[in-house]
């Protein structure tokens, strides 16, 4: 039940820290920007890093719910 603690506080810290490593570099940042301007392909660029950021915690969310259900049986 320890280890259940520090997963729970690990993933909160991450998802707290994941907004402050979200920046671009200055250079995909201005690329990005003018692309969006001129409708270019910019404009889908930051759904697109968050579409593929959404994946792992999909995962890991999915893989979580298993692990709980699968621990947490009654009549065990």
């Amino acid at each position: 039940m320890h280890t259940f603690r520090h997963f729970i506080l690990f993933v909160l810290f991450a998802l707290l820290v994941a907004d402050f490593s979200s920046a671009q570099c200055v250079m995909c940042k201005a690329v990005g920007e003018e692309s969006a301007n001129q409708g270019g392909i910019g404009s889908g660029l930051n759904q697109g890093i968050f579409f593929l950021m959404a994946v792992p915690y999909i995962l890991l969310g999915i893989a979580g719910i298993f692990l709980w259900k699968h621990f947490n049986k009654e009549g065990g």
